[in-house]
């Protein structure tokens, strides 16, 4: 039976936050560089509402999880608004990818894959009821993407340059691919969000391979 109404496989989203020179995190920094603003958690708050069964690996899950533990905390260092995202993730469906993790996972709503992540993503697009995203888990987008699986490519870029302090460079390893635009904002005017459709290529455009 086919996840959806149409049949057609659920759409997925590699969802990303990114520094101007490509980093994901920087050392000392706080998350999100320290540049959130009410318009950029309002909008993720709303995402958070159109039913993804989010997709992670690991090291996101460790990191993620005990971070809506803490913002369940009287006592946490986040902001409410912060606090609502984070522990808003609890009630959302999400699979994580690991051979390192032991299921039953603590994280309300959270389901194990021990297996091929790409082979079991593929299963759930033709099977899942609903849009698929990524949350974090760097590897895990590169995978999916090389493997040509990824229907939009989503990055909100923050106005900063890491260069001496970042950490986490998201381009490493992956293909040369093609963007095509589908959507852009800004958020408290300062945050950029940009939206693709991604086409993987074999080489540059032109040169015979593309």
């Amino acid at each position: 039976m086919d996840g959806t109404a149409s049949g057609k496989p659920a759409e997925l989203l590699v969802d990303l936050i990114i520094s101007l020179d490509g980093y994901a995190s920087a050392e000392g920094w706080p998350g999100w560089w320290g540049l959130e603003g009410p318009e950029y958690l309002a909008w993720l708050e709303q995402e958070g509402e159109k039913g993804y069964t989010f997709l992670l690996g690991a090291n996101t899950y460790r990191v993620m999880s005990s971070m809506s533990e803490e913002a369940q905390a009287r006592e946490s260092g986040f902001s409410r608004d912060e606090g609502a995202a984070l522990t808003g993730l609890a009630a959302v469906p999400k699979v994580v990818f690991s051979s390192t993790l032991q299921a039953p996972l603590t994280w309300p709503n959270s389901e194990l894959v021990a297996g091929d992540a790409v082979d079991a993503v593929k299963q759930m697009k033709r099977t899942s009821a609903g849009p698929l995203s990524t949350l974090g888990s760097l590897s895990l987008c590169r995978s999916l993407l090389t493997a040509g699986l990824v229907d939009r490519f989503r990055l909100v870029v923050f106005p900063v340059i890491t260069g001496r302090t970042g950490r986490e460079r998201i381009y490493d390893g992956y293909p040369d691919v093609a963007l095509e635009m589908v959507d852009s904002r800004t958020f408290d005017g300062r945050l950029q969000l940009l939206e693709y459709v991604p086409t993987v290529l074999n080489g540059p455009p032109g040169a015979g391979t593309g």
